[in-house]
């Protein structure tokens, strides 16, 4: 369970709290906690693992004793208790804009009003504006907000790290019915995209009726919003809109290729049927002047009828892919087994929580050529970043680990601040005695477009640095990318002749595919990095390189796909 997950426990917890008339001072500690951890830079676990939660300020015995709960559960056990004795639709209400938790029991109490649709129907009837501190203003704004709140429900998109576990957990339910010959996960999350919509799946089934109860049946359902012969629609626990189309196996390929989408793909994918004197739609082509439908058991066989090769569901979002495969240009994407590094992993010399030679051991068991120790510097205080005296030992540290091994290079590097006004927490004297540099943005976020893009140029311009770390700074759920002119860093990135990460934390996955797709376009080379913190954190090297396939990434692309020897050529290092 991740910071931001804890974090909407704890304020879900004081809303109940408030709602039932607990004292300020309960309500107060929770959300006071849920703040502070939205502000950690480090990860809950980690803490947990070196013990030190209870030093987070704010975070007493109690409360860190409920974030281990959390930890290991996903929950605990006062909240279920808690949030059992309110009516379930309440915490929905208080999520309206406007409308805190004692509002919501003003309702509850002298409307008897337990759910949103309740809470809509007694603002039509006029019975809100009746209420004390209430009034027509108050009653027409909490209609237009319910409005807008379910409009934002329905828009809603969730990041692919959650959403694919939901949609394998569908999976493999569905995978267990003894009516159901195969199921396979479509739409945007098949794309890897980074956050998703609705969850589609097909499933191969000669008894649809049975399949579609037996999905419909599902003991987390929470809404059934269609059953039909062959589609379903459900809400899943987390707001998830999920699709099942039960499909023949001679449709099979057909159906998978229409909804794995997008839809710019599939219109064109259409446009180029009917020049060749076809309709096409989810059941397969259709010859326009015999009206013969022809069915297709795999992707491949529709895709080679269109004069195509196969396309990876990555490309499909009409970037130009049906144009290349039709010249036979398609690029032969990056896979996980060309990737022979990782040049950003954080030891528990700064904020990791493993040892320098756990994480060489644990890149050793993954085939990795090499791997960068870059713990940061010092500006990030919270991070117990390194100061000048800590690096120099850091660096002896690495030196000595490396005559441990012989089967792979440990190199000495630094997730170097940049400040404020451009310049680096390190001297240059400093940097260059590392074997690699990271320079990323972590304070001053909110700077005007025209100064954190000057700021991060000047970066880049430095020769001591090699990488420019998580470059947009998004971070799901928590904040937005910062207002820069990304054009202008590419550029810099490209005249300085630096590299560009993909930081596969699922919960970055930045650089995104298009910014990706600008710089390979540019002939600025990538870096796909997993800013490892805790040693399972290596795993994530595959939500980057999903980003990296959405951007036409080829191995050739990415620097850590080079092998130790080219690798120390190109960095300036030696390679004993």
């Amino acid at each position: 369970m991740d910071n931001i997950r804890i974090a909407e426990k704890f304020n879900h917890m004081a809303k109940i709290l408030e709602f039932k008339g607990e004292s300020q001072f309960k309500t107060r500690a929770y959300t006071n906690a849920a703040r502070t951890i939205k502000g950690l830079d480090e990860e809950l676990l980690v803490l947990h693992k070196e013990g030190t939660i209870e030093n987070i300020p704010g975070i007493g015995k109690i409360l860190s004793s409920k974030i281990v709960e959390m930890l290991e559960t996903g929950t605990f056990e006062a909240y279920e208790r808690t949030k059992d004795e309110i009516p379930a639709g309440i915490i929905e209400i208080m999520n309206i804009p406007g409308i805190g938790p004692k509002t919501a029991r003003l309702f509850y109490k002298k409307l008897g009003v337990q759910t949103l649709d309740e809470l809509s129907r007694a603002a039509r009837e006029h019975r809100i504006r009746r209420l004390p501190r209430m009034g027509e203003k108050q009653e027409e704004k909490i209609l237009r907000s319910i409005v807008r709140q379910k409009k934002d429900k329905d828009h809603g998109r969730h990041p692919f790290v959650l959403a694919k576990d939901i949609a394998a957990e569908i999976r493999d339910f569905l995978d267990l019915s003894p009516d159901i010959e195969k199921v396979a996960i479509a739409g945007s999350l098949r794309r890897k995209q980074d956050t998703i919509g609705d969850i589609d799946i097909i499933a191969i089934s000669e008894e649809p009726k049975k399949a579609i109860s037996y999905f419909t049946g599902m003991e987390k359902v929470e809404e059934v919003l269609e059953s039909g012969t062959t589609k379903a629609s459900i809400i899943y626990p987390g707001n998830y809109h999920v699709d099942l189309r039960v499909v023949n196996r001679d449709s099979y390929g057909s159906m998978l290729q229409y909804f794995t989408g997008s839809k710019e793909h599939n219109i064109h994918l259409r446009k180029l049927a009917l020049s060749k004197g076809y309709s096409l739609n989810e059941y397969g082509l259709t010859d326009e002047k015999t009206g013969e439908l022809t069915k297709f058991s795999s992707e491949e066989n529709l895709y080679n009828e269109l004069g195509l090769g196969y396309l990876p569901p990555e490309l499909r979002e009409d970037r130009g892919e049906v144009e290349t495969s039709l010249r036979g240009k398609l690029p032969r994407l990056i896979e996980r087994k060309d990737i022979k590094g990782d040049f950003h992993v954080h030891s528990n010399w700064s904020d990791g929580a493993n040892t320098m030679e756990e994480l060489a051991e644990a890149a050793i068991q993954k085939g990795y050529e090499y791997i960068a120790i870059t713990d940061h510097s010092y500006s990030t205080g919270v991070a117990n970043g390194l100061s000048d005296k800590r690096l120099l030992e850091h660096i002896d540290a690495i030196d000595k680990l490396n005559e441990k091994y012989n089967d792979i290079r440990i190199l000495s590097g630094t997730e170097c601040d940049i400040k404020a006004n451009g310049k680096l927490d390190y001297s240059n004297d400093l940097l260059e005695q590392l074997d690699i540099v990271i320079v990323a943005v972590h304070a001053g976020l909110d700077q005007d477009r025209k100064k954190i893009t000057k700021r991060i140029v000047s970066a880049l311009e430095n020769e001591h640095v090699d990488i420019m770390a998580h470059p947009t700074g998004r971070k799901f759920g928590k904040r937005p990318p910062y207002d820069m002119d990304m054009e202008t860093i590419i550029q810099a990135a490209k005249d300085n002749e630096k590299v560009l990460e993909i930081n596969s934390s699922p919960w970055r996955l930045d650089l995104n595919d298009v910014n990706a797709k600008k710089a390979k376009e540019h002939g600025v080379m990538l870096a796909i990095n997993t800013d490892t913190h805790i040693i399972d954190h290596m795993d994530n090297i595959a939500y980057g390189i999903n980003i990296a396939r959405r951007a036409w990434i080829e191995s050739d692309d990415v620097l850590n796909t080079m092998k130790l020897k080219k690798i120390c050529s190109r960095l300036g290092i030696s390679k004993e």
